[in-house]
């Protein structure tokens, strides 16, 4: 019985070790991103939280919402002429979906974590779930 513990501790200790892998993308900082926003008809933010995520953190005014499990079933819907950031709280799925991307030849700058742009002093905007959304998810 402790052989078959261990072996199903370890089974899952592997699997949640190659899922940590970290994204080869760059980590954008505040003054990267807001350098970027600085030219808003080249850059395109790619927000892959789920949107009860950016209510409660707060995002950017404008973005493209798509869920990361979504992403690969949306790339004909993102523009190929755009520098790409990708959005997450802490830049963890943003980094793997600004990997997926660059991978299918999107022009990716790397990821920003909401979270941290706030806290390192930049404005977020808080942003409301339509009621026909929220009422959906639950």
């Amino acid at each position: 019985m402790h052989r078959l513990i261990l072996i199903t501790l370890l089974a899952t200790a592997a699997a949640l070790a190659q899922n940590a892998t970290p994204a080869k993308a760059k980590t954008l900082t505040r003054a990267e991103l807001d350098q970027l926003l600085a030219t808003p008809d080249k850059v395109l933010l790619i927000d892959v939280r789920r949107p009860d995520e950016v209510s409660t953190n707060g995002g950017f005014p404008v973005y493209l919402s798509i869920q990361i499990g979504d992403l690969e079933k949306h790339l004909d819907a993102i523009p190929k002429d755009r520098i790409i950031v990708t959005v997450s709280n802490h830049a963890a799925r943003g980094g793997k979906a600004a990997d997926l991307l660059a991978s299918h030849g999107f022009n990716v700058a790397g990821a920003v974590g909401a979270e941290t742009y706030e806290k390192e002093g930049g404005t977020l905007t808080r942003i409301e779930i339509p009621k026909k959304v929220a009422t959906a998810e639950k």
